[in-house]
Parts: C-alpha cells; structure tokens; sequence
C-alpha cells in the first residue's frame, strides 16, 4: 500500500502538469460520480473522517483505484497547492499514464 502511495502522488504531480485533476472531496466526489475519475487519493489524517469515508466505496462501486496517502500537507504538495486537501481524482492521466499502469498491475 506504502509502495501505490508514492506511486499516486507521483502520478499527480505529472498529471497536474499534462493531464487534469480536481481537488477537494466534493470535486472528486462528483468526478467519481460521472465516471470521470481515473484513479482518487485520499489523505489519511483528514478530520472528521466521515469526509472520506464514502469515497473507498463509491471508487470500488465504479471500479476505481482508490489509494490512501499518509497526510493533507502531502497530497496538496502533489496537487500544486499551498494547502492540504483531502482528496484528488485524476481526470485526465497525461503523461502519467504509465505510472497509473503500474499501480493498477500492483493491486
């Protein structure tokens, strides 16, 4: 699981330059909902839990990777923003194609 994290951040990092991502549980909610969403991170740490905890569910309901990431701070880090945000859904791959590959191979 450790391996998949470093891994989606990684794959956000260059799908944020070359692809699409939406940030923040509503945004990735939505993206999940209407089949947008390739692969979702979600963060940990985040407070009160039941902000994430419907994602897990609704990503394995539509056959979504969905990967959890150790902190807030980390997957905003990836996402090109300042602050921490619970969640992001890759929309669009870009390059990071091969990355999102591999983590699909490791499950």
């Amino acid at each position: 699981m450790a391996e998949n994290a470093d891994k989606v951040l990684e794959a956000i990092e260059i799908a944020k330059t070359t692809g699409k991502i939406r940030k923040g549980i509503n945004e990735v909610t939505k993206a999940i909902e209407k089949g947008e969403a390739k692969v979702v991170a979600i963060a940990k740490d985040v407070n009160p839990p039941e902000v994430t905890m419907h994602i897990p569910l609704l990503c394995k309901e539509k056959g979504i990777l969905c990967v959890e990431v150790a902190t807030k701070e980390e997957l905003g880090a990836a996402a090109g923003i300042s602050v921490g945000t619970a969640g992001v859904a890759i929309t669009q791959e870009g390059e990071a194609k091969k990355v999102i590959k591999e983590m699909t191979k490791a499950d």
